[in-house]
């Protein structure tokens, strides 16, 4: 039984194989696919795959199938820094979902392409708290509300006691940290990209100088890190609010009835193969499958 268990796994990543080798024809660059969160330390994994799969015909392009739930900045800068390190030009598909952190590799790239079901999600850093990857603003913004209350003089004796019991000085530092890391790490990759919209100097015909850009950037990384705005670490950012609200540039794949196609035939068939064999964490190359469970 085992026996043809591996065998019908084996048929199912040939027919992955296949279908990202249609992708690669299609973009005239590097595939890489990566599923599951961005925990510390998958930069090493995802570095494994990138030298074990190097450009071919002097191809400097790669893009980039990506799902994830957000987590680790530092291994979203260490990914870009490896990237960036062996491609030219990197470019990044959202079949489904890209959050938090995912998000912030996403706007690292030259172009994202997604579809009207594709969402991005708001910018706020995960950090480690009792075990678990907790949303530093939301701690940073009951923090900051609590010690307002107090200032008013308006503090209750069971509020008090939460403030004295959950908040150590250590930690917020560590949390504002995160958050503007989060957010110069972005503002410095948006400013070096194409995804920022200038329609409005293009139509006055003016010139984009740098100091401009880096307005821009930080305007979006604001919207983006905006918690009174989205309300929910998990709420999903669709492709025409990041157009039009955000000022974004993506690329709607689904609008290509061929590139829909490509797409929809690898991620449907990956999500089915990544169910049945119980994985949650997927790094795919073209001749390099490499999938595991993810435990916290």
């Amino acid at each position: 039984m085992a026996g043809q268990l591996t065998g019908a796994n084996d048929v199912v990543e040939r027919h992955l194989d296949q279908s990202l080798e249609s992708l690669e024809k299609r973009f005239g660059a590097t595939v890489l696919v990566f599923a599951g969160p961005l925990f510390p330390t998958i930069d090493e994994q995802v570095r494994e795959a990138v030298e074990q799969r190097p450009p071919e015909n002097g191809s400097r392009k790669l893009v980039v199938v990506l799902e994830t739930a957000g987590g680790s900045v530092t291994a979203v800068e260490r990914i870009v820094r490896l990237f960036r390190r062996h491609y030219k030009s990197v470019e990044y598909i959202i079949p489904n979902y890209a959050m938090s952190a995912g998000t912030i590799l996403a706007l690292s790239g030259d172009a994202i392409h997604m579809d009207y079901f594709s969402v991005l999600g708001p910018i706020d850093p995960q950090v480690q708290k009792g075990g678990k990857l907790v949303p530093a603003l939301g701690y940073l913004i009951q923090y900051e509300r609590l010690i307002k209350k107090s200032q008013e003089a308006n503090l209750t004796m069971a509020e008090l006691s939460y403030l004295l019991k959950n908040f150590d000085p250590a930690e917020l530092y560590t949390y504002e940290q995160e958050k503007e890391l989060t957010k110069s790490l972005l503002i410095d990759w948006l400013v070096q990209s194409k995804l920022i919209d200038w329609q409005e100097e293009r139509d006055k015909k003016r010139r984009v100088t740098q100091k401009k850009r880096k307005e821009r950037a930080e305007r979006v990384a604001d919207n983006l890190g905006n918690t009174d705005k989205w309300h929910s670490h998990a709420r999903g950012i669709p492709i025409e609010v990041l157009r039009k609200d955000i000022g974004l540039v993506i690329k709607d794949f689904g609008s290509d009835d061929d590139l829909n196609s490509a797409v929809r035939a690898y991620y449907t068939l990956l999500r089915d193969y990544m169910i049945r064999i119980d994985s949650g964490v997927v790094i795919h190359v073209k001749g390099v499958y490499r999938s595991w469970r993810f435990t916290k």
